[in-house]
């Protein structure tokens, strides 16, 4: 049940970056697919088949249009992504590779085409084409944080956390100098954010703590080292001292990130009010 749901929300995530990247609202698609899955009388049913079944015809129709364009002109843009945006309506998450990596080589500095590439060759299982597209991002700009997450999460889903940590480590050593040619190439603190990160995960707390008290000390208005602090005292057991760096977290965040945080607060009170009710409800059983 876990992999099923690993899998459908790496599919959720390349969806969402390639709606991203072609500009439309994802909001048609995803209620076309909750529609699709609910149950239909029978003859709204075999109407909404035809109607599907004419969709995807049409969409076929444009697909070879837009290939009929590329055979002339194989640098056109405005075909590539159009392309891209068919194979995503048509759920063809493989067919999008080709125009992703032709768009890829002609924006050498648009790494956005690049990474949406990296997530789709992880997803279709071509990890190791994955990874090194992940580095040949991180060749060219060894600070970039998408690059960075994606390597290191690949790493670890691989079974192999201390190349991840290696790998956030490095750019922290480098980032020095990579800031004195191209200052501000590298965000240290985001940097160390992921590394606190994927030591959590690893249940090597101190070096997690370690990280992001070394993040809080560069920024001690960034809510993200705070509140991953505050998850790892909270695993560690050490709620009252997760307590308040949850609500300074929420206190620094801004509006679109303070509901998981908010989740985690209410989490932490649901717990120190079950042993309470409990002994409640053992002293209302005694008799008297």
């Amino acid at each position: 049940m876990s992999q099923k749901r690993g899998n459908w929300l790496a599919r959720i995530a390349v969806l969402i970056g390639l709606v991203g990247l072609l500009g439309f609202s994802v909001t048609p698609m995803v209620s076309a697919v909750l529609e699709a899955r609910q149950s239909n009388p029978p003859d709204a049913k075999t109407s909404a088949e035809a109607t599907q079944r004419q969709k995807q015809s049409d969409l076929e129709d444009r697909a070879r249009g837009y290939e009929l364009v590329l055979q002339r002109e194989p640098d056109n843009q405005t075909a590539l992504l159009g392309l891209l945006q068919i194979k995503l309506e048509l759920n063809d998450i493989k067919g999008t590779i080709e125009p992703l990596e032709k768009l890829a080589a002609l924006n050498p500095q648009e790494t956005r085409y690049q990474v949406l590439l990296a997530q789709t060759r992880q997803y279709t299982g071509d990890r190791e084409g994955a990874a090194q597209t992940y580095r040949n991002i991180l060749t060219a700009q060894p600070g970039n944080l998408q690059a960075l997450e994606g390597l290191s999460a690949l790493l670890i889903d691989e079974g192999r956390p201390e190349a991840a940590i290696g790998l956030l480590e490095d750019a922290l050593k480098t980032a020095p100098q990579a800031n004195q040619v191209e200052p501000k190439s590298v965000d240290v603190t985001s940097v160390r954010v992921l590394l606190g990160g994927v030591y959590a995960k690893q249940q090597r707390y101190e070096d997690a703590l370690q990280a992001y008290n070394k993040a809080i000390e560069a920024d001690s208005k960034d809510f993200r080292p705070v509140f991953g602090k505050a998850k790892v005292l909270k695993q560690q057991g050490k709620i009252e001292d997760a307590r308040p760096l949850f609500d300074k977290a929420l206190a620094l965040a801004p509006a679109q990130y303070k509901d998981p945080i908010q989740v985690e607060i209410e989490s932490l009170e649901a717990s120190s009010a079950e042993p309470q009710a409990s002994e409640g409800e053992e002293e209302s059983s005694t008799p008297e």
